[in-house]
């Protein structure tokens, strides 16, 4: 969504209020399409003493599967994103601000990239998950597999015949 923000940067007060869905289904985060339905988007750019700043809420459900068990997940986000809005940067180092040259703005490539920056690297069915046995596989979040824990992998019996004696 291409946001026109002359009046908000020309006039002190002024703001710019859109919500809009913006679908990101065709996303591709390590080799899944998370994505399943839309992301709501809350924006607002307001100008406070000539300072234009850009507020984001992005409201959106995860689809993915737990990084211990594997087991398929849902998880429900709500992120907000505060950006300062500036007509010309002096400094091209400077990340506080987002450019509008022309006065407008890409909102989608701000929302997309603040989202992206922000999903947890590591996703979880609960905190205490308990993954999957090393040997055959079952979820031990619904009970123990049987498996012998004992059993020492073979290119550490050295270490154990140490040990014993």
């Amino acid at each position: 969504m291409l946001l026109q923000l002359k009046e908000v940067f020309l006039n002190d007060g002024k703001s710019l209020d859109v919500n809009y869905s913006l679908s990101m289904s065709e996303f591709d985060i390590n080799g899944d399409y998370p994505f399943k339905s839309p992301v709501e988007i809350s924006a607002s750019a307001v100008n406070r003493a000539s300072l234009v700043e850009l507020t984001v809420k992005a409201v959106f459900d995860y689809t993915t599967r737990c990084d211990r068990c594997f087991e398929d997940l849902v998880k429900h986000y709500e992120f907000t994103f505060t950006h300062g809005l500036a007509v010309k940067l002096i400094d091209d180092e400077n990340d506080d601000y987002i450019e509008t040259p022309d006065y407008t703005l890409e909102l989608d490539e701000v929302v997309i990239s603040d989202i992206i920056l922000n999903l947890p690297s590591k996703v979880l069915c609960k905190d205490d998950c308990k993954g999957v046995c090393s040997k055959c596989g079952k979820n031990l979040n619904y009970g123990d597999c049987g498996c012998n824990k004992t059993e020492v992998d073979s290119r550490l019996e050295i270490l154990k015949q140490l040990i014993d004696d």
